[in-house]
């Protein structure tokens, strides 16, 4: 029997920054962006009794709360409270999934026979409490849907253990908008079929919700059974990603090489919000005609958003060649990453922009990377190397 422990660090982004400044502790305190502009990035639970959540535009949230203290929050500080709390579980734990900054997921399965999965748990949770400061829910059972379910249910700053066998009598009782997956889109539909708890979900025929919702529609069924095989995937501390090519002929064309670079900035990013991965920095590298090496980078604060990746990537490419001398090579890529959100630049962006970027990247999941992309890539597929690996839309 499987035994899956889920954590959660609670408000996280708040939390830092309570710790940093202890005088915010029970206020209604919103990071992210500025009261004119921005998105919420995190919020605190004083400021959700308002109807504050994620990605909610920072103006809708001024108006529903005059009295919120906005920050604009620091990354850099996040990242060191993730990795500290990181190093903490991953010293203790045979499997570590960590599937963003603030989240974790852990196999203890054959953990009881030598310590017990929830006393190890505990053990996890209240080290982390003690040494860091920071609030942290967890939840406990046989797999990765039912204990993330779980750790909600715990919120904030609990615990809750489900029990084999019991998985299904747990996730009866609660909405259907507890079931990971179930938002803005599948709800409604659901609702319209008059199903509101888990338990009415329950009741369906599998074929009949793979009817309705395709390939979805069985994933469903199953989590709201309490099934799911997925397993806890190692966790890897990868620090950069990057992509080159060498062209057949050798290129003096500016705006070509500009093109070229967007398009492989495009691809990255795709690549690391699809890992949940975000940088501050970004590299390229030039090999010239004469097989003489240039390489520059610059930092930036942590974002995974084309915009912002692709504006640093035009001014430094801008101040490698000036004399535009003929180029053999060219290489993009991104370093000092860290595990983080899927939002695009947290704390500058617009919720239409993520919504945007949420899109297409969802688009580019199911058709293939590079299915959607900015029109002024579509010339680089014109020289002898396309950069494409996905379908043009023209």
């Amino acid at each position: 029997m499987r035994s899956i422990l889920h954590m959660d660090l609670d408000s996280f982004f708040v939390s830092v920054e309570v710790i940093k400044n202890p005088s915010l502790k029970g206020k209604p305190v919103i990071v992210g962006g500025t009261a004119e502009r921005g998105i919420v990035a995190s919020c605190s639970y004083e400021a959700r009794k308002f109807g504050i959540h994620s990605a909610m535009a920072t103006t809708m949230a001024k108006r529903l709360c005059p009295d919120a203290i906005f920050l604009h929050g620091s990354y850099h500080d996040y990242a060191d409270y993730s990795k500290r709390v990181t190093d903490i579980i991953a010293e203790r734990v045979p499997v570590l999934e960590k599937s963003s900054i603030d989240e974790f997921y852990i196999d203890l399965t054959g953990m009881d026979t030598f310590f017990g999965s929830f006393s190890l748990a505990q053990e996890i949770r209240n080290l982390i409490r003690t040494e860091t400061g920071l609030p942290i829910s967890f939840g406990l059972s046989t797999n990765k849907t039912v204990a993330k379910i779980a750790t909600s249910e715990a919120k904030p700053d609990g615990y809750l253990q489900v029990p084999a066998g019991e998985e299904k009598a747990f996730l009866a009782k609660l909405h259907v908008t507890k079931i990971p997956g179930v938002g803005e889109k599948t709800y409604p539909k659901l609702k319209e079929m008059g199903i509101e708890m888990v338990s009415q979900l329950q009741e369906l025929a599998i074929d009949d919700l793979a009817e309705k919702f395709g390939e979805f529609g069985v994933v469903l069924w199953n989590k709201a059974n309490g099934i799911d095989e997925n397993p806890v995937v190692p966790y890897t501390d990868r620090k950069s990603i990057s992509s080159e090519n060498t062209f057949e002929k050798d290129v003096t064309d500016a705006d070509y090489l500009e093109t070229f670079v967007v398009s492989l900035i495009e691809q990255l990013a795709f690549k690391m919000r699809k890992e949940n991965f975000l940088t501050s920095c970004v590299f390229i590298k030039m090999r010239f005609s004469n097989f003489e090496t240039v390489s520059k980078q610059v930092s930036l604060d942590y974002t995974a958003s084309d915009n912002v990746l692709i504006g640093k990537a035009k001014t430094l490419l801008a101040s490698m060649n000036p004399d535009k001398r003929a180029v053999r090579l060219i290489g993009v890529g991104f370093s000092n990453l860290i595990h983080g959100q899927q939002q695009i630049d947290l704390f500058n962006d617009t919720e239409n922009n993520i919504k945007l970027y949420q899109a297409l990247d969802a688009i580019n999941k199911k058709f293939g990377n590079k299915t959607v992309h900015r029109a002024k890539t579509i010339n680089t597929g014109n020289r002898e190397f396309n950069p494409f690996n996905g379908r043009e839309i023209q």
